[in-house]
């Protein structure tokens, strides 16, 4: 797993060795690293020598960074220039920079515009301004020349340990923000560079160990992103002696006359996802629909037999249909069995769930469950309260309800109620259409009945993950989470990046399982 950690955490760690020495020590290694990197990415693009940087650089330690970096980078060949954002700077970094040839504008009420045009043609730009210890945004003068920067859109932007104006915690962004095409970040990931809308400034992140890593290890981290590895770790793989019922039989209360294409998506997508069988449980004329899609599937829409898992929500519409549901979150309840909670069932919810019901809102959902808990507050929680701020948000939504959440997106976060959270961000924007929640539904659904009953085991695959086992369900959604992206991007590449249905990203599914599969072990057929 990699794992995110605030910038508190970063700089808690930091302490025991920033005496003056081993500071100066902890600077090169990151100067160093951010030289590198951005030689790296230069080099994919033209000839290193004579190439221009800029470098934007703050009063503190992160702007001390991006100047010692410009330094190495003019002993490479390369034309530099810094923007001082205040009239003091780190000392030893501005005379090395100095040394190397390097020359400086400061940044002024009046000239920002300017600086900016003069800047935004180079073929890079190093963003330093401000690093994980600073509050809030970016004001005045350097407010105004990253605004026009971005306005500009320059060639190639790096940010130094992240994009300034981010916040290293929680991933919010505090406008204005310079884009960056590539983040530099030193020792760990921060937090906030894997939650929106702060990973949608960060492009890629390129991570430089420089030598605070052993202390991190031992904290509690704030984030969680499982890699290809853990997710094929953990996905079921049936036995010799697997049948149907062993397989897992995953419930579904979804769709309606109206939107009768969730509940075709959502059966299907469990089908291809491994379940063992499917029970769907909707009107007549839907069932119709469900069949001709997924013959497997059974209709039954009094009482369903026995089921490992519930998928209930998605496209759920009029009384007989909800009625449908409440009888099965009902009956799920009693029988303590586990519920992806989806769309139209949100409302269904019981005074307390346990932690393996999994809520799948998006960002306008979450807002109105948030407004119908009595703890939340007078104060209305809007849509772009929760895209501003989603970490605070899922967490929140977790530790109200009891149930583990998991908020779509861009990047999708699931957190536990205990606080774990995992967020998982491989998909493509082109995901962005009507049924993809469904098709996620229906992997989610899958997994949930096919882990249902070994989820807890000690000696399972989840236990592998060292997570308490309450925790163990964030984990699996974010499992389905992964495996939905992943088989969004593979649809879309087949497409040459181009635009995909939900359909086509439900037909990429067993694919991109197997592929998970033979990448954790080569041996399995």
């Amino acid at each position: 797993m990699i794992s995110a950690f605030t910038g508190q955490q970063i700089r808690d760690a930091e302490q025991p060795l920033l005496d003056a020495g081993e500071g100066a020590v902890l600077m090169q290694r990151a100067a160093y690293g951010l030289a590198q990197a951005v030689v790296l990415e230069v080099k994919t693009r033209r000839k290193l020598a004579g190439a221009s940087v800029t470098v934007l650089a703050g009063k503190g330690n992160n702007g001390g960074d991006g100047l010692f970096a410009a330094a190495l980078l003019a002993r490479r060949g390369m034309r530099t220039t810094a923007v001082l954002a205040a009239a003091e700077v780190h000392p030893e970094a501005l005379a090395a920079f100095a040394a190397a040839g390097g020359r400086t504008f400061y940044l002024e009420p009046g000239n920002a515009e300017e600086l900016a045009v003069l800047c935004a043609g180079d073929d890079v730009i190093i963003d330093a301004l401000l690093g994980t210890g600073a509050r809030g945004g970016l004001r005045g003068p350097s407010a105004e020349l990253v605004a026009s920067l971005q306005e500009l859109r320059p060639r190639l932007v790096v940010a130094c340990d992240l994009p300034s104006g981010l916040d290293a915690n929680t991933g919010e962004v505090h406008w204005p923000v310079l884009e960056a095409d590539v983040t530099v970040t030193f020792g760990g990931v921060k937090a906030g560079l894997m939650t929106d809308p702060g990973e949608g400034c960060a492009g890629r992140v390129h991570v430089v160990e420089i030598g605070i890593e052993g202390s991190l290890e031992s904290q509690q981290p704030e984030l969680r992103r499982l890699t290809s590895q853990d997710v094929g770790a953990v996905l079921p793989h049936p036995g010799r002696r697997a049948h149907k019922y062993s397989r897992g039989v995953l419930g579904v209360v979804a769709g309606s006359v109206r939107f009768a294409g969730a509940a075709v998506l959502g059966v299907h997508a469990a089908a291809l996802a491994g379940a063992g069988m499917v029970r769907y449980a909707g009107p007549q004329t839907v069932g119709q629909l469900v069949l001709a899609q997924t013959p497997e599937a059974l209709w039954e829409p009094d009482e369903p037999g026995r089921v490992q898992a519930w998928l209930l929500g998605s496209g759920v519409d009029g009384e007989e249909q909800l009625q449908r549901a409440k009888d099965a979150a009902a009956a799920a309840l009693a029988a303590d069995v586990p519920v992806v909670v989806d769309a139209g069932a949100l409302s269904l919810l019981p005074d307390r769930c346990p932690p393996h019901w999994i809520l799948t809102p998006h960002a306008g959902e979450l807002a109105t469950l948030l407004d119908s808990l009595p703890s939340t507050g007078e104060v209305a929680v809007t849509r772009d309260d929760v895209e501003s701020r989603p970490l605070h948000f899922v967490r929140q939504a977790a530790e109200q309800t009891g149930a583990t959440v998991l908020l779509k997106g861009a990047t999708t976060l699931v957190a536990s109620p205990s606080g774990v959270v995992f967020s998982q961000s491989e998909g493509t924007a082109w995901m962005a259409t009507a049924g993809s929640g469904d098709v996620l539904g229906g992997v989610l659904g899958a997994l949930l009945a096919q882990c249902a009953e070994t989820i807890k085991d000690d000696d399972g695959a989840y236990a592998g993950l060292g997570l308490d086992v309450a925790d163990r369900w964030a984990a699996l959604a974010a499992v389905a989470a992964s495996v939905h992206g992943r088989a969004g991007s593979a649809a879309s590449a087949e497409l040459a990046g181009g635009p995909i249905t939900a359909s086509a990203i439900m037909a990429a599914v067993p694919r991109v399982l197997g592929s998970l599969n033979a990448e954790c072990d080569p041996s399995r057929p």
